[in-house]
């Protein structure tokens, strides 16, 4: 699988629930299931593929200015919740993902975000995505051990960043006169 068909999955399951594809925050968030579905219709070894380019495109996102701009729309951002943000920033779709990746101050032109601003609702980040993969493998093979011991084999002929990459800011998400130089639109909706 390229990462071509990985993101055509994503969107097959973005596509199967319209509208209510971009917030997390849902009560009946609908998007986690439909990916669950579109999974579950693949191969298990496709689905072990699924997860390994999961854990890459998370990996391409590890990086300063997406943990800045994640501590922006937050409000803080712990090493969990930078995962959970970028877990969910993968669920948005590869452009609004690669568009966030090359240049987080994208991120300000998501109706989520705006939301989010305003105390008006929303949320970017999704907790679970590996749990999503595991329940269609589940599904499909009737236990994950096997599921967990493919992509340990498979993640550990990978070189995977141990420190954020990218320019390296300083790291203080309290410097507003940083954050309104490298995030200017972010800034302007979430710093009085």
């Amino acid at each position: 699988m390229d990462m071509d068909e990985w993101w055509g999955l994503v969107d097959t399951a973005r596509t199967a629930v319209g509208d209510r594809a971009d917030d997390r925050e849902l009560p009946d968030d609908p998007l986690p299931e439909a990916l669950v579905g579109v999974l579950a219709a693949l191969e298990p070894a496709g689905i072990i593929d699924f997860y390994v380019k999961y854990v890459e495109a998370q990996d391409s996102a590890y990086r300063y200015s997406l943990y800045m701009a994640a501590y922006l729309i937050e409000g803080s951002c712990t090493d969990d919740g930078f995962m959970d943000f970028r877990g969910g920033l993968i669920l948005l779709g590869q452009d609004t993902f690669s568009r966030a990746v090359a240049h987080p101050d994208s991120l300000a032109e998501l109706p989520t975000v705006t939301r989010m601003s305003r105390e008006e609702g929303g949320w970017i980040g999704y907790e679970s995505v590996s749990c999503l993969i595991a329940d269609a493998y589940r599904r499909v093979q009737g236990e994950t051990d096997s599921l967990d011991t493919a992509v340990e084999a498979a993640l550990s002929g990978m070189a995977r960043p141990e420190q954020l990459l990218g320019e390296e800011w300083n790291r203080d998400p309290e410097d507003e006169e940083q954050m309104r130089r490298r995030l200017p639109r972010l800034a302007a909706l979430f710093l009085n």
